[in-house]
């Protein structure tokens, strides 16, 4: 199996693939989608995680998350919300360890109870019942 810390995936947006891109982060629909259109956005420099980027380079990526977020959804009018994350250290499943975040689509009916989110990367806590 090809470790792709060594070299560095992201470091290469040519072998990533790119969608879109600006000075500072390209965009690469992701090898192994959650669902369709599952896309990356990724800064250029190879830096750990998001606690690492500049401020220009959070704003090169925001601009990226919102042109392949308007791509997808004039490309998939099935597409009725987004999850956005980023996995920061292994422990969190980071298991590129270069900054990227995933835009997920979703749609209706894409798993049986959608409360919670991002909060079912812990799976006991995806569903919980508020308090009056």
């Amino acid at each position: 199996m090809k470790d792709p810390n060594n070299p560095c995936l992201f470091c290469n947006s040519e072998e990533s693939g790119c969608a879109h891109e600006n000075d500072l982060a390209y965009a690469s629909y992701d090898s192994y989608p959650v669902s369709e259109y599952h896309c990356l956005i990724i800064p250029k420099r190879h830096i750990k995680d998001y606690f690492d980027l500049s401020n220009e380079e959070l704003i090169a990526c925001n601009e990226l998350i919102k042109i392949v977020k308007k791509e997808i959804t004039n490309k998939d009018s099935s597409v009725k919300g987004f999850n956005l994350g980023t996995n920061i250290g292994k422990v969190s499943g980071q298991s590129i360890l270069h900054c990227h975040f995933h835009l997920i689509p979703r749609r209706e009916g894409d798993v049986e109870n959608p409360q919670g989110g991002v909060r079912s990367v812990i799976p006991k806590k995806q569903h919980y019942k508020r308090e009056k």
